[in-house]
């Protein structure tokens, strides 16, 4: 048995007793006997009345899992929400910088240029790359006269 179970079953024993005690003294009242304490040492409730208590606090927990679920999927959806726009303002302001400055996309292939030489330098292996196939030669005229164009 659950200890939040024991709990409530507890809880309802004690409201029980309560009852039990007031109804004990109003009823002796009607005999003249004074009753100055009452006291239910045992108090067992039916199995179906647990079982009951049990499945409705099932019921509670499940459907705080759901209501879990539900919130967590609004704060990934709001998430993807907020990612996708700030790439989509990332992808304009790149657009814009390109537009302005065609400087940029030199700066861009100088970068690559270098991430692609500091991984082949690394490699174990021996590799042998044209820079004209790679489209990377920063020495070549064709570079110079980079621009949106081509």
């Amino acid at each position: 048995m659950s200890l939040s179970l024991i709990y409530v079953l507890f809880c309802s024993g004690v409201q029980v007793s309560l009852l039990i005690r007031r109804d004990l003294i109003e009823r002796a009242k009607d005999f003249n006997i004074i009753l100055d304490d009452v006291a239910i040492t045992e108090l067992s409730f039916s199995k179906e009345y647990t079982a009951a208590v049990e499945a409705k606090q099932v019921a509670q927990q499940e459907a705080q899992r759901a209501q879990f679920y539900v919130e967590k999927a609004k704060q990934d959806q709001r998430h993807k929400i907020i990612q996708a726009e700030g790439e989509a303002e990332a992808a304009k302001m790149l657009g814009q910088a390109v537009m302005k400055n065609p400087g940029y996309l030199k700066l861009r292939r100088i970068r690559a240029a270098q991430n692609i030489a500091k991984t082949v330098a690394a490699s174990q292996n021996k590799v042998y790359l044209s820079a004209d196939s790679l489209i990377l030669n920063l020495q070549d005229s064709s570079f110079n006269k980079l621009s949106l164009g081509k």
